[in-house]
């Protein structure tokens, strides 16, 4: 083969980052849970509000779990195409097996938590190593659009159901969603799991590495900060024998504990709020409803982007300072206004926001790190910090919530996340002779 043919020309590494993104817009279904919770609690299904959220959490914990032992070891050895398709075809028959599983709890546990988290952990890494090889001169702004779709994906999967409304504007006005048709959960389950696992099929043909050895025409590795710029590679064992890597790990899990815990319980903290200020129960919940389906959703998505972009300007470093110290402060801030209805949609659309940025920072400061080569199986093992986060985040608001004392929830959170923007100035390249 020559060398031209060897070098594919700039349009073919972003038909790589169209498939990534079309990836994540499925793997984000693990975020639209809202859209199933509320139909979960009434008739047939009668699941209490703890049921309701044991799905959600298994998800979480097997996505990150599934990613860390079996996603990053298995795309190295059999290239990233097969393990995207496995995702896609893990996830979907999750959905399918919930829906044909009836209003059997276990059923539902099993096929959206179990099956579905591990779906969405075999595919999510795959874009994101996918995409770092090709575009190792804008890691973070690439990372960023690679797992943009992810957060999208929960605004798009939540409206179908229900119809795009936001607040007074009703953009499919006459069409009230897949409920609104009179589709039952069972059914929508199923519906979403064969489209889940035909895009991401979809998606995975694209899923291809460079050739070994290529770099994009005109650039060069800065072979001065090798250490920073992703030149040094370390294995999975070298990197945990660093402080950097267990820097990280505190970071991420403040900023995925914070960010995880709104996504839980914003639509009861928001109602106990507003109400509070003396507003109707029945408006309370469309005013908290959209603060997640169109604030929270929309500003995580555009989070990740601009984190990425805003991170190849400031350096990964002061990014992850900025981003987890104003999330620290929003956190704060946000006991205090959420129950105003405008305060409720600044603090989802910033909270949002800064959450996003963890996805776009954290696995780019991993290849800065510890290599581009290795990123695919290395962040893995950073993300375990998400699997916590997503551990303590909604068992810290939910227990709060159930005893009244939102403060103790938002606050601790808030503190967390400031200390972890302190730890984040501590951060510094790992030596290369470590390796």
């Amino acid at each position: 083969m020559s060398q031209a043919s060897e070098q594919p020309n700039v349009m073919n590494r972003w038909l790589v980052v169209l498939g990534a993104i079309l990836i994540q817009l499925c793997l984000g279904a693990i975020y639209a849970w809202k859209a199933f919770t509320g139909k979960l609690t009434a008739e047939p299904f009668h699941f209490s509000k703890l049921q309701t959220q044991i799905p959600f959490f298994a998800g979480l914990l097997t996505f990150a779990v599934v990613m860390a032992f079996i996603a990053g070891p298995w795309q190295k050895k059999v290239g990233p195409k097969k393990v995207a398709m496995a995702g896609g075809l893990v996830l979907g028959a999750g959905y399918v097996l919930a829906g044909l599983c009836g209003t059997s709890f276990i059923g539902i546990l099993i096929g959206v938590g179990i099956l579905g988290g591990a779906g969405i952990g075999l595919g999510y890494v795959v874009p994101i190593a996918v995409c770092v090889k090709w575009f190792p001169d804008k890691k973070g702004l690439i990372t960023g659009l690679a797992v943009a779709g992810f957060g999208f994906g929960a605004l798009i999967w939540i409206k179908l159901t229900s119809g795009f409304v936001f607040g007074p504007v009703n953009l499919t006005p006459g069409w009230a969603g897949l409920y609104g048709m009179g589709m039952e959960v069972s059914k929508v389950f199923m519906l979403y799991g064969a489209i889940f696992a035909g895009l991401v099929i979809l998606g995975s043909f694209l899923m291809i590495n460079p050739p070994e050895g290529w770099s994009p025409p005109g650039w060069s590795p800065d072979t001065s900060k090798a250490a920073v710029s992703g030149g040094v590679n370390f294995s999975e064992k070298q990197m945990v024998a660093t402080p950097q890597f267990w820097m990280l790990f505190f970071i991420f899990t403040a900023g995925a504990m914070a960010g995880l815990m709104v996504i839980g319980i914003i639509g009861l903290f928001g109602k106990d709020a507003l109400t509070a200020n003396g507003l109707e129960l029945a408006k309370a919940d469309i005013i908290a409803g959209t603060a997640m389906g169109l604030f929270f959703a929309f500003m995580n998505g555009i989070g990740r982007i601009a984190w990425g972009s805003i991170s190849e300007k400031t350096g990964r470093k002061n990014a992850i300072i900025l981003m987890t110290g104003l999330q620290g402060v929003m956190m704060i801030v946000f006991y205090f206004i959420g129950g105003i209805e405008w305060g409720l949609y600044i603090g989802a659309a910033i909270i949002g926001f800064n959450f996003g940025g963890n996805f776009a920072l954290f696995p780019a400061a991993t290849a800065d790190y510890f290599g581009n080569k290795n990123v695919g199986t290395n962040y893995p093992w950073v993300f375990m910090a998400y699997g916590l986060g997503g551990t303590l985040g909604p068992i810290l608001g939910g227990a709060m919530g159930d005893a009244k004392l939102w403060g103790w929830a938002f606050i601790p959170a808030g503190i967390a996340c400031l200390a972890a923007a302190g730890v984040g100035t501590l951060l510094k390249p790992p030596k290369a002779h470590a390796v």
